[in-house]
């Protein structure tokens, strides 16, 4: 999460169940964070030992997929309101209703002339099923709200063949002020930039071919389809690349483990929580990174853009918060985000301190950043581009201005922060590691062994969730792979189950002496001769 961050304490090994705060003490970011992820985890956990890797409330079940090719010129599917837990995530497709606007000033009559609240002064022009745009009840493929599709890009389409598996995409991320000006406290200042940030929920409804599944041709059978879809689900979700981190090691070390250099700790002039994050996956020669001193939380609100020139709502806080020349920015938005798919970095080359405006070495692409409503920002990295390669680690020429990913060996950060990735891995954009970094130890907090080494550790991030959603199967319409559960209340006894179970007994006291008497007029029974009757002598 990009985030002004001390660090991330949460250790779910650990099994800590609460954070209890203590008089007198300094009260840190990272404990409050802390207790907030212990009860998230717990609560998805049950959740997930209750319901299963996705389902949804019976009666409520959310993400109902339909195909509507009628009338347009591309295929669209209709999202059902509702809600969804995916590995015990909630996520809820129902669609906000639109709120109802006031049509005049509000100081008078309407345009009729009849006051306010009266029909046609100040009431509804539209149902609680859209706006008065005619917005539907329901998502759709084209417009949900975090998926950002584009109709101009051929990879974003519906599949032309038939069948196809639609699934949901689940993951969280970051959203501070500069997103959402709405969590801006307009009352502290100016001088305020923003105050706590936000984790979001963010789900896609996507498209999947048949033929990216291992399943036969005709196969319909549902089990079969959501087998095959975890599989393919679980490849890709499962982490394929692994870091360490440490400070600078002494040279020969080895040798004189007591050998301690000036140079080998952590030389930087204030804590830091330093971020790796992939920008461009694949193998280790396609794979770029990045990296932030500050957890990429540098984050400058754009206000125009005109070319390479970009307006910025503020130049930073100070001047370990601001833009300088040389430094490498990411140009983004809201729809950038949430497609996750990396953009080229730009370098700043000029800065017009009383224009609140800086120059980019390039105008940014992909259309980002043209559309207000999206909120378009840019976000600082502090890696930089060394005039040599010399002799070590990844400080030589950069590529589309992330550095190269380079495994087996320890790369140099800066203030002797070094990384070193595992050899044989496979990177993810968006991937990171995070490193707090120190100066009353001069080190930085990683886990190590036994012998003080580093150990490799996954990626912090981004856990990516998938469920089956439908199997769409165009003119033969679509097979639901959803599942559901049922509430676990039901009706309350009339009696305690002590009263039932006394009332039980009583019943099969009666019904046993009832059948007493019968019993004793059975024939061949001693009691069946008459009375005065003689008995029969030999």
């Amino acid at each position: 999460m990009h985030a002004d961050l001390s660090r991330i304490t949460f250790r779910p090994e650990r099994h800590y169940s609460a954070v209890l705060a203590q008089q007198g003490r300094v009260q840190l970011d990272a404990d409050a964070n802390e207790q907030t992820a212990i009860q998230l985890h717990r609560a998805r956990t049950v959740a997930a030992d209750l319901i299963g890797r996705h389902g949804g409330p019976a009666g409520a079940t959310g993400f109902a997929i339909g195909l509507d090719s009628r009338g347009h010129e591309l295929d669209d599917l209709t999202i059902g309101g509702g809600r969804y837990y995916v590995d015990g995530i909630l996520c809820d497709a129902s669609r906000p209703a639109p709120g109802d606007a006031v049509e005049d000033d509000g100081d008078g009559d309407g345009d009729d002339g009849r006051p306010d609240g009266e029909d046609g002064g100040g009431g509804r022009t539209a149902d609680r099923t859209g706006d008065a745009d005619g917005a539907p009840a329901h998502w759709t493929y084209w417009d949900q709200p975090d998926g950002h599709r584009d109709p101009e890009r051929p990879g974003d389409r519906l599949p032309t063949a038939f069948p196809y598996l639609a699934y949901l995409k689940v993951w969280e991320r970051t959203v501070t002020a500069a997103e959402d000006p709405v969590l801006r406290e307009v009352a502290l200042g100016p001088s305020v930039a923003d105050t706590a940030a936000r984790v979001k929920v963010v789900w896609q409804v996507l498209a999947l071919p048949a033929s990216e599944l291992e399943v036969e041709d005709g196969e319909t059978d549902k089990d079969t389809l959501r087998t095959a879809f975890h599989r393919w689900a679980d490849e890709r979700s499962a982490s394929k690349s692994r870091m360490a981190a440490r400070s600078r090691r002494p040279e020969r070390a080895d040798e004189d483990p007591c050998l301690l250099r000036p140079d080998a700790r952590y030389r930087g002039p204030e804590n830091q929580l330093y971020r790796v994050e992939v920008h461009e996956g694949g193998t280790t020669d396609e794979a770029t990174f990045k990296w932030s001193r500050e957890n990429g939380s540098v984050v400058l609100p754009v206000d125009g853009l005109d070319g390479t020139w970009v307006e910025l709502a503020t130049l930073g806080e100070d001047g370990r918060l601001d833009l300088n020349t040389g430094d490498w920015v990411e140009f983004a938005d809201t729809a950038y985000t949430s497609r996750g798919e990396p953009l080229p970095l730009l370098r700043v080359e000029e800065v017009d301190l009383p224009g609140r405006r800086v120059r980019l070495s390039g105008e940014p692409g992909g259309g980002v950043g043209r559309r207000p409503g999206l909120h378009p920002y840019l976000r600082r990295w502090d890696h930089r581009e060394a005039p040599g390669r010399g002799g070590r680690g990844a400080r030589g020429r950069l590529r589309g201005g992330a550095a190269r990913v380079e495994e087996g060996r320890w790369l140099p950060l800066e203030d002797g922060v070094e990384v070193y990735f595992e050899p044989g891995g496979a990177y993810r954009p968006g991937d990171h590691w995070l490193i707090p970094a120190r100066t009353a130890t001069g080190a930085v907090e990683w886990p190590v062994n036994a012998a003080r080494k580093p150990l490799l550790r996954a990626p912090a991030g981004v856990r990516v969730h998938h469920a089956p959603l439908a199997w769409v199967m165009g003119e033969h319409g679509v097979s639901d792979l959803r599942l559901s559960f049922r509430h676990l209340a039901g009706p309350v006894p009339s009696a305690t189950e002590e009263e039932l179970a006394a009332e039980a007994r009583a019943e099969a006291e009666e019904e046993a002496a009832a059948r007493a008497p019968a019993a004793q007029g059975e024939p061949g029974s001693e009691t069946d001769t008459a009375p005065g009757t003689p008995e029969r002598s030999e």
